[in-house]
């Protein structure tokens, strides 16, 4: 699908900071995805740093709910967690709410998506990237029409927009006028243009990542302040009680005189 060059496209750009948001707004985005542990894919943002971004922008901010990086099969506590951080992302000015639940068939969770939105409303909700680890593309994208989401965000199930075009088209041609289709994942200034034409999407979605030294002119070497992540989606980091039983037996012990 061809379009002619002022056809109007809506660019997105996934921040996890104030200076982020400004730099995006700045440079021409319409519209701001707000998260935190963008190394982890996004995670939920505190409700100081979406009120912050907030008032610092006045593009529409669509706040991310996610409790935590890896799969999208959650545990009723941590749905939850997802449905109190939903409601004080909207007191906190969110624009939109940025979602997505899976089955552990890898379909959509669709009574917990319904859910969402419902909750969501009368916010606009996108359901993220979880869309392309779901098993039937074509199945969710009925899905989404169906709990009454107003967009999906894919890389048409491959590793970026550029290799999933087919993908993408087939999502575009599918959701018609009923579901915004948005590509992201890789988009690039060489990209974008032959993405938005061959798959017809209306909306892009980039991050923009560059990465710079911190200022900091003492800086201690060999302090790491994380764990190592894991090698894919599907590891998850969990508390272990049993090694925190052993410290406390261990630190009771008594003491030898």
């Amino acid at each position: 699908m061809r379009r002619t060059a002022n056809a109007e496209v809506l660019v997105e750009v996934v921040v996890d900071s104030v200076a982020g948001a400004v730099a995006a707004a700045a440079s021409g985005a319409k519209r701001i995805e707000l998260c935190q542990g963008l190394v982890e894919g996004g995670l939920t943002p505190s409700l100081g740093l979406c009120e912050a971004v907030r008032a610092a922008v006045k593009i529409p901010v669509f706040a991310m709910v996610r409790p935590r990086g890896g799969d999208f099969l959650y545990e009723r506590s941590e749905f939850e967690v997802m449905r109190r951080e939903l409601q004080h992302l909207k007191a906190a000015g969110a624009d939109g709410i940025v979602a997505g639940v899976l089955l552990a068939s890898g379909e959509l969770d669709e009574a917990r998506m319904r859910e969402l939105v419902a909750a969501a409303a009368p916010l606009p909700f996108t359901c993220h990237r979880a869309f392309d680890v779901c098993a039937d593309a074509a199945r969710a994208i009925e899905t989404l029409v169906a709990v009454g989401a107003a967009r999906v965000l894919t890389s048409g199930q491959a590793a970026s927009a550029p290799k999933g075009t087919a993908c993408i088209k087939a999502c575009v041609a599918r959701a018609g006028a009923r579901l915004v289709v948005m590509a992201g994942g890789g988009v690039r200034d060489d990209n974008v243009r032959n993405l938005v034409e061959t798959t017809g999407v209306r909306e892009v979605h980039l991050s923009a990542t560059a990465w710079r030294r911190s200022a900091m002119a003492f800086q201690q070497q060999g302090v790491p302040m994380g764990t190592r992540p894991p090698d894919d989606e599907f590891s998850l980091r969990v508390t272990d009680g049993s090694t925190i039983a052993r410290v406390v037996a261990a630190v009771q012990e008594p003491q030898e005189p």
